[in-house]
């Protein structure tokens, strides 16, 4: 892959990554509400499952494309309904404390989110339509995957750490519903959006 093509594919994947969406509103929330250390879990097992669906799309991209057209609809309603879950989890949670339990940001919440995540599926759709370019080896299938993982790593470290700076006033009972509620109702418009991506 020539650095010329490495830097495109940056270009074009900052925008896409780095706008408000179903991973990084969550991440947002969750570090406002835990701090970023304990977001990490999370975090880790979303990141663990890009790599490994994006490196399973992009080998057998004419298969996943086939069977996407068929099932995006599923996956694109069952991830509407799991952020908006989120949402009303978030908007029921009071302050933060130690013993707290009611929402967790565990390795599963981060590997459910990727999974049933349509804006990823749009994403590495548009990614690989373009940059594969008819050259499906798998040094640059592999390399297209590393880049975009971690460029998503890096935007979901960002927005984590601003939800951590924001996360102070959640251990103040007088501010915590009114951050739970902005975080509530940014992820339940993010749930609304997701109804109506489109795959082309």
């Amino acid at each position: 892959m020539k650095f010329v093509e490495i830097v495109a594919l940056l270009i074009f994947l900052f925008p896409l990554a780095f706008s408000p969406g179903p991973g990084n509103m969550f991440f947002a929330a969750s570090g406002a509400k835990f701090g970023f250390k304990k977001t990490l879990s999370a975090n880790f097992g979303y990141h663990l499952a890009t790599i490994i669906v994006t490196l399973l799309i992009g080998l057998g991209f004419g298969f996943f494309f086939s069977f996407i057209e068929d099932y995006y609809e599923y996956i694109k309603i069952i991830g509407s309904i799991y952020v908006i879950f989120l949402s009303y989890k978030f908007l029921k949670a009071g302050a933060y404390k130690s013993t707290t339990k009611d929402i967790s940001t565990t390795f599963t919440d981060g590997v459910i989110l990727l999974i049933f995540n349509p804006k990823a599926y749009v994403i590495i759709s548009l990614m690989f339509t373009i940059f594969l370019n008819n050259n499906q080896s798998l040094l640059k299938v592999v390399l297209i995957s590393v880049i975009f993982t971690l460029n998503n790593c890096l935007s979901f470290t960002l927005w984590t750490i601003f939800g951590d700076l924001l996360g102070t006033k959640f251990r103040n009972e007088a501010y915590a519903k009114k951050l739970n509620y902005v975080f509530a109702t940014s992820l339940f418009l993010v749930g609304l959006w997701m109804l109506f991506i489109k795959i082309n």
